[in-house]
């Protein structure tokens, strides 16, 4: 008899503002918070949890030592619970998601958890490459002569979405036109409940980093905090982020955030015995690479390569999440795959809601999957571009 690997639960904290609401939690704190609440929701006996696998980009600091491990703890977790920490760049809890699924479809599991978390605010976007050479000399030379609009040699990922909007004859306006639209989904979203059933209300706790000292204020964060009244005018008066004259800039990309998420994953028949419901399950898993300095574009062939792998069409997805690291990267890749833009990023995405690194993938997939409940849908696809030229893909079936 084959197995079959099924979410029963999927939850996450609001996105937290950069210095907000959420940026005096410890990261080990806060996704613990979530594992508990994941639990306790269940009615899980957290002794049963075959391994925790923790998605988180920046390894530093209070991210470090296994932040993992440090989560299942300050959850209150039986030490017997193992755990490990993953770095797969921005789609690091995806790819949690597919090691905890495929250890269930394999056997080696009957539960894992899935799972993410990044307080940006505390540990910054590329602390863990501070006084380092991350590529290394070889990689470094390999790209050395390349130049991309006037940068030679490798680029970071603002000159990476400059270079997509570029070769896809993308401009502001349509960046702009786009990111409106995010903004406007996810308030409409927040306002009709559409994200009640995937957010765990949870503490506000302020951050000072002059003292280096956590607040906690006795109130709770209902809400992401990015979303913006955002107009075509206000966007349209933002300088560009990157270049002088570029079309990015910070209200058509992705917000830099706090956040944690998680994902119960278990084989349908423990589920069963356990009385409880799987929401859905895991019907395929891709993975691609593309050329790191047009790094962000990756997810056209993992898009591809998971459609023909599945056996599925365009037609038959009926939900999207691909995360909106950049306005550019969403409309290149649907200009290249051709999905309808209604059924893409419906409740809006990072540029409105944030994109917490290493929890983005399972908080992404909190949201398709409450979403294809929502609509009635039976196929949703999550991708996600990834940093040196990579990207994750999964389809998952509602049950």
């Amino acid at each position: 008899m084959s197995r079959s690997a099924v979410i029963v639960d999927a939850l996450r904290t609001p996105g937290g503002k950069r210095n907000g609401s959420l940026g005096g939690w410890h990261a080990a704190d806060l996704a613990g918070t979530v594992l508990r609440a994941l639990g306790e929701r269940n009615g899980l006996d957290p002794a049963l949890v075959d391994d925790v696998i923790m998605g988180c980009v920046s390894q530093v600091g209070d991210q470090a030592v296994n932040v993992g491990r440090s989560a299942v703890l300050a959850a209150g977790w039986p030490d017997t619970v193992p755990a490990t920490t993953i770095d797969r760049q921005c789609g690091s809890s995806q790819q949690a998601a597919h090691f905890a699924a495929q250890g269930v479809l394999s056997g080696a599991y009957d539960i894992a958890v899935a799972c993410g978390v990044e307080v940006m605010t505390r540990v910054p976007m590329g602390a863990s490459s501070v006084g380092g050479e991350p590529f290394g000399p070889l990689v470094t030379e390999r790209y050395a002569d390349r130049e991309t609009l006037g940068v030679r040699g490798l680029v970071h990922q603002g000159i990476s979405a400059e270079l997509i909007a570029d070769k896809w004859g993308l401009g502001r306006e349509d960046l702009d036109a786009f990111a409106l639209q995010s903004q406007q989904r996810a308030a409409a979203a927040r306002d009709e409940g559409r994200f009640d059933r995937e957010l765990l209300r949870i503490e506000r706790r302020t951050w000072d980093a002059e003292t280096r000292t956590a607040t906690a204020t006795g109130e709770l964060l209902t809400s992401d905090e990015g979303i913006r009244a955002s107009t075509s005018e206000s966007l349209a008066g933002l300088k560009p982020a990157f270049l002088p004259d570029g079309r990015v800039t910070a209200g058509n990309s992705s917000q830099i955030t706090d956040g944690a998420s998680a994902l119960l994953i278990m084989s349908e028949e423990r589920a069963t015995r356990l009385g409880l419901t799987p929401r859905a399950r895991f019907h395929a898993f891709a993975l691609a690479a593309a050329d790191p300095i047009e790094m962000l574009t990756a997810p056209i062939p993992a898009t591809r390569k998971i459609l023909e792998k599945s056996g599925l069409s365009v037609d038959d997805i009926d939900v999207v999440e691909i995360n909106e690291a950049f306005a550019s990267v969403v409309l290149a890749w649907q200009k290249e795959i051709g999905f309808d833009l209604a059924k893409v990023n419906p409740n809006g995405g990072a540029i409105a809601l944030g994109h917490p690194l290493g929890s983005s993938g399972s908080k992404l997939m909190a949201t398709l999957l409450c979403e294809l409940e929502r609509t009635g849908g039976r196929y949703g696809l999550q991708t996600m571009c990834e940093g040196a030229g990579i990207a994750n893909a999964t389809i998952i079936e509602r049950l």
